[in-house]
């Protein structure tokens, strides 16, 4: 079961417009203002999410009468719009989360939809932040990565607890063994593929995986 979500950050349209074509998703959930630019691309939701404190008030009501479900929430809730839309793909029995538009100028936003992944990872569930240059993820055991279908150039990894415990890198151009990654260090930025497939190995903790393009 494939779900995309499109939040209310920065959203490039040819970008969004290539993924929806280029993809199959059973559910595609719009949250408050990412439901304008579906309804600039004339795609209709499954599902739209939020409080609508930002969304152009004649859209919403363009989508009263559809075949649409709408979830709306009290401006002053607890959990961000988007940590709401991911509870709900998870909720549909969603089996693989690719979120557009989690990322932008509100910093605070991009951080907080980083950690909330977390939602997913717990639950083995895969969850995916993307937009025209980053794929952002978490991790908390072995992947491999394929050269050949990696988003970008460029491999960081970011401790998202405290410590990540017994990091291995291999067929990277900077290999590790058995490293203690701390919060505070910059040792896992930039990295990058050599290999036809790279392994990231972690014994403990919670590893954010970004691969970024130029």
């Amino acid at each position: 079961m494939n779900t995309i979500i499109i939040s209310g950050g920065n959203i490039d349209i040819e970008f969004l417009n290539k993924t929806l074509t280029n993809f199959s998703y059973d559910n595609i959930i719009a949250v408050d203002k990412g439901l304008e630019t579906l309804y600039l691309l004339k795609i209709l939701p499954t599902h739209i999410v939020g409080d609508f404190d930002s969304v152009n008030k004649d859209i919403i009501n363009f989508y009263v009468d559809k075949d649409i479900t709408i979830h709306k929430y009290n401006p002053e809730k607890d959990y961000t719009d988007t940590d709401i839309a991911i509870k709900l793909a998870i909720s549909l029995n969603s089996t693989n989360i690719t979120i557009i538009g989690a990322t932008g100028t509100r910093l605070d936003h991009t951080l907080a939809n980083i950690h909330i992944l977390c939602n997913c990872l717990e639950k083995k569930i895969s969850c995916e932040i993307i937009d025209p240059h980053n794929k952002i993820y978490l991790i908390d055991s072995k992947i491999n990565l394929e050269k050949s279908t990696i988003y970008g150039k460029y491999i960081s990894l970011i401790p998202l607890t405290s410590k990540v415990l017994n990091v291995t890198l291999k067929g990277f151009k900077y290999p590790l063994q058995d490293y203690t990654l701390k919060i505070g260090e910059s040792l896992g930025i930039s990295n990058e593929v050599v290999n036809d497939v790279a392994t990231i190995e972690i014994k403990e903790r919670i590893l954010i995986v970004i691969e970024s393009r130029d």
